[in-house]
């Protein structure tokens, strides 16, 4: 890939660079579930995408973590890292480029960037007193710490008390900016109850932060003074300049922001909110580049109503669920059931009966029996019905119509549950459109034509609800596809996004006699719910 062609519309998105201290979690696979979709989507609307994952590898909590293990830092950040490329592989994530932080290309592109805000007079030598977390990598203010200097993230782990000389960048100077960077532009950060809580942050008055650590070996040397190591959360933000870069470019800071910068959306979880809405913008205006479009926070997922611990026995390992149930299932119910920007929780029991009702029930059996009666009532093709012969206020067609426009609203608004919602509601009214016409009665009575024009419209809104739902399950989508004759894999067309765009594939009335129908069968079978012993 060279030059991106200006004509098209580029959008560069981003999960967080995930702290490789362990090995991924379902939070980890629940933002990048999201990205994937958001950059799926992206793509059938025709536009050129880049979506950025990685692993942020630097700072002390890493090199304790090792240590612990008797391993070297890099030996355990190459192990955790390899396990987000698996899993990512596992959920069917189409991303484009996976930083490492450890890399080469992302020290010289740091180095870089380091050196033009020391030039902005930004950054200064000071004395750091504080309590500081190391699972947070930060230094807490007081009033922000429970009863035994317990970090609230971490209320298990007391923080450790700091006296020691660090480099300080003057995040002070940017307040004003700051303020009205959230003024002019109220979606930078979303949903809105995550701006408000940083506006009341700033609006409380901003200290300058500690940018360096001195005794951590585990990092990437302060250009000005190699005693000091750069603070992993100045250095790990960085991690998406540089993941913006050819694979044979030259690292410099021009290079990698000329073709896809500014990114479009960030995607975080609501723990990192003050990193990316806060000391992120501020340091990149003391470079003097152009902001990011928006970011945008998620919620925290529990297990059964429960905060999700090590401790408390209950994680939900999200390589087990997805071996068990596939990704399709996962990212359904992860995607539906849960409000992006909102906590939401997992429970078993609720995960199957949702992907039975939705999935098995209204969208698989309606296809099967769908094309059943195609093959007894049509000799097995597509009824020759023009998209014209129905009329605009048939009740299929009428959703139908409507539908693409308010998906794409959806989709962009990342409403991913709205979306699906929107979509199953023409699934449901097609179950109950085919129960009321019973094509079986108007076959016997003679009404072939009848027969037809039915079976035409219910086959028709499966396919544009599975084309509309293939961001979110593009396997079974591809499956539904392929069974309505099309020779199209969601898969393998993002890279493209020619072979169904969204202005044709998008809208109701596609399918023509034209197609040879697959055999059909069962696109997600009934999952049994587990017995207990």
């Amino acid at each position: 890939m060279n030059q991106v062609n200006k004509t098209q519309k580029t959008f560069a998105l981003t999960t967080p660079l995930y702290y490789v201290n362990d090995l991924p979690h379902i939070g980890s696979a629940y933002t990048t579930m999201a990205a994937d979709v958001v950059g799926r989507f992206q793509r059938l609307l025709g536009h050129r995408v880049l979506l950025i994952t990685g692993t942020d590898e630097h700072g002390q909590k890493i090199q304790r973590t090792a240590e612990s293990k008797g391993r070297s830092p890099q030996s355990f950040s190459d192990e955790m890292s390899a396990g987000f490329v698996s899993l990512w592989q596992l959920l069917n994530i189409q991303y484009d480029r996976f930083i490492r932080t450890t890399s080469p290309r992302h020290e010289a592109l740091v180095k870089e960037f380091f050196q033009k805000v020391w030039e902005s007079q930004d950054i200064y030598l000071g004395q750091q007193k504080g309590w500081y977390c190391v699972s947070c990598e930060e230094f807490k203010e007081e009033r922000e710490l429970l009863e035994g200097h317990r970090c609230p993230l971490h209320p298990n782990k007391e923080v450790e008390w700091r006296d020691e000389q660090n480099y300080f960048f003057r995040l002070s100077k940017y307040q004003e900016k700051l303020q009205e960077l959230y003024k002019s532009r109220p979606d930078f950060i979303q949903p809105e109850s995550r701006r408000n809580e940083v506006l009341n942050f700033v609006n409380q008055g901003l200290q300058d932060f500690s940018i360096s650590r001195v005794n951590l070996e585990w990092g990437i040397p302060v250009p000005v003074d190699p005693n000091h190591t750069i603070y992993v959360w100045f250095e790990a933000l960085l991690g998406y300049v540089s993941a913006l870069l050819e694979p044979d470019e030259e690292p410099t800071l021009e290079n990698a922001l000329a073709k896809w910068w500014p990114i479009n959306l960030h995607l975080i979880g609501k723990d990192i909110l003050r990193f990316h809405t806060v000391y992120w913008p501020a340091i990149l205006m003391s470079a003097g580049k152009p902001l990011p479009d928006r970011v945008f926070v998620h919620g925290f997922l529990t297990k059964d109503g429960q905060k999700m611990g090590k401790s408390l026995g209950n994680t939900l390992d999200p390589v087990v669920l997805v071996e068990r149930y596939g990704s399709d299932a996962v990212r359904y119910y992860f995607l539906k059931e849960i409000e992006f920007g909102k906590d939401g929780d997992f429970n078993e029991s609720r995960f199957i009966n949702v992907l039975n009702a939705d999935l098995a029930n209204d969208l698989g059996n309606l296809l099967n029996r769908t094309l059943n009666m195609v093959k007894k009532y049509c000799a097995g093709n597509i009824p020759a019905v023009t998209n014209e012969e129905i009329p605009l206020e048939h009740s299929l067609k009428a959703i139908g119509l409507r539908l693409g426009e308010q998906v794409q609203y959806a989709y962009e608004a990342l409403a991913f549950n709205q979306a699906c919602e929107t979509i199953l509601s023409l699934v449901q009214a097609s179950n109950k459109f085919i129960d009321e016409q019973a094509p079986w009665s108007l076959y016997k009575q003679g009404q072939q034509q009848a027969v037809e024009k039915v079976l035409y419209a219910v086959l028709e809104s499966v396919r544009l609800a599975a084309y509309l739902l293939s961001p979110v399950i593009p396997d079974i989508s591809s499956d539904i596809y392929q069974q309505l004759g099309f020779d199209i894999n969601f898969n393998e067309q993002l890279k493209t996004a020619i072979a169904a765009p969204f202005a044709i594939h998008g809208t109701w009335g596609v399918l023509t006699n034209q197609q040879k129908l697959g055999e059909p069968r069962p696109i997600f079978k009934r999952i049994e719910l587990p017995k207990n012993d």
